[in-house]
């Protein structure tokens, strides 16, 4: 089980044992099964808004729970470590909200976030093209204005929630000034030339779909510019920084239950008259694996107190995503060599862990451009 934690109010306590609640009795239990049968949880996001979960690092005067990153961050692996998908899920969801908290008008958000944080909207965020992952100043999709509307034509790829989202943070260009000629735009899914292709045949996290959504003379107001134009790399980034943060707390939530399935089996499996923990062999991997998942914890913590204080936190950020989500592929797959053949099959739930621990290290910005960050801030410090 997770570590007692430490939390600043008797307020997030309460919060921190409601979501375990929900996490155990109502997320837990069907993740498996939708997982392999591919289904969508939307029942479960909605559950998630209906107690309070969907806007908890945001104001109160739009619906959110205006709560330090620190805690949102500890709710958020709590839900990873019932069902992964939820967890990264409403990870994507807090990061789609974010370009209209911090760089929204008044009227923007007084018009659209009490839907979107108060559980009634499930958000997408789309930077990613096909040809432009890592390299995003390079995007293509692109909105021109006519009169009081942007028509955007493109395809953004690999997006979370794609074809399921009520709305779609998006990245455009609208002028050819390089990064500088990129703009965002919060997009109606419901809007006429916006569609979804076939959902991407995935390796694991199976129950979160994820598309290209293709954009043919799509008719986007210009109302829902967020920002001024060419702003949006700038917006996209910003996004990240805290996005890795929440990748960061499901990386953790992931190895977490890989850990507990792999306690637990060693305490029950009997070789040679005694359980498998008590062999030196496997108690020094538990040992190990134990060792990441509380340092993993304990860095984006850190990371997540800096932003709470108003420091800066792109680095730290950077970092706890790098080391959380090497940490998760490494228990997880160590999760599997402590059940043995067992942990190869599907009756047991740790090479679903090992599946859906790989993407954590490429999302949100592989692990490699982690590093460049790292090493951009180190230059400059």
């Amino acid at each position: 089980m997770p570590a007692e934690r430490l939390l600043p109010t008797t307020e997030a306590e309460d919060l921190l044992a409601l979501t375990r609640e929900i996490a155990r009795a109502e997320l837990a239990p069907l993740a498996a099964e939708y997982e392999e049968a591919e289904r969508f949880p939307r029942e479960q996001f909605r559950l998630l808004g209906r107690s309070g979960l969907l806007g908890l690092p945001y104001p109160e005067k739009w619906g959110g729970g205006e709560l330090p990153y620190e805690v949102y961050l500890q709710v958020l692996e709590e839900i990873a470590c019932a069902w992964m998908s939820v967890g990264v899920g409403l990870s994507v969801h807090t990061m789609s909200c974010y370009a209209l908290i911090e760089y929204g008008t008044e009227e923007q958000r007084e018009r659209w976030l009490p839907e979107m944080l108060g559980g009634d909207l499930l958000g997408a965020y789309a930077l990613s093209e096909s040809h432009a992952g890592s390299d995003a100043a390079a995007l293509s999709t692109r909105a021109a204005r006519d009169g009081d509307d942007f028509v955007v034509n493109g395809a953004k790829a690999w997006i979370t929630h794609g074809g399921q989202a009520d709305f779609y943070t998006t990245m455009v260009r609208t002028s050819d000034d390089g990064g500088r000629g990129i703009s965002c735009l919060l997009v109606d899914a419901k809007t006429p030339g916006l569609s979804a292709a076939p959902p991407e045949r995935k390796m694991g996290l199976t129950g979160s779909t994820t598309t290209q959504m293709i954009f043919e003379d799509a008719r986007v107001p210009a109302d829902r510019l967020l920002g001024a134009e060419g702003e949006g790399l700038k917006i996209a980034l910003s996004s990240l920084a805290s996005g890795r943060l929440g990748i960061a707390a499901c990386a953790v939530g992931l190895a977490q239950a890989a850990l507990d399935e792999a306690v637990a089996y060693a305490s029950g499996r009997i070789q040679f008259g005694k359980s498998i923990i008590e062999f030196q062999g496997l108690e020094f991997m538990l040992a190990d694996m134990a060792a990441a998942v509380e340092s993993s914890r304990a860095t984006y913590l850190e990371a997540a107190r800096r932003r709470d204080r108003g420091l800066p936190f792109s680095r730290q950020a950077s970092i706890a995503k790098l080391v959380a989500t090497d940490a998760a592929m490494k228990v997880t797959t160590d999760a599997v060599q402590v059940l043995g053949g067992a942990g190869y099959t599907r009756d047991f739930p740790v090479e679903r862990y090992m599946r859906e621990a790989k993407v954590p290290q490429i999302f949100e910005g592989t692990n490699q451009i982690q590093r460049m960050v790292i090493a951009r801030e180190l230059r400059r410090s």
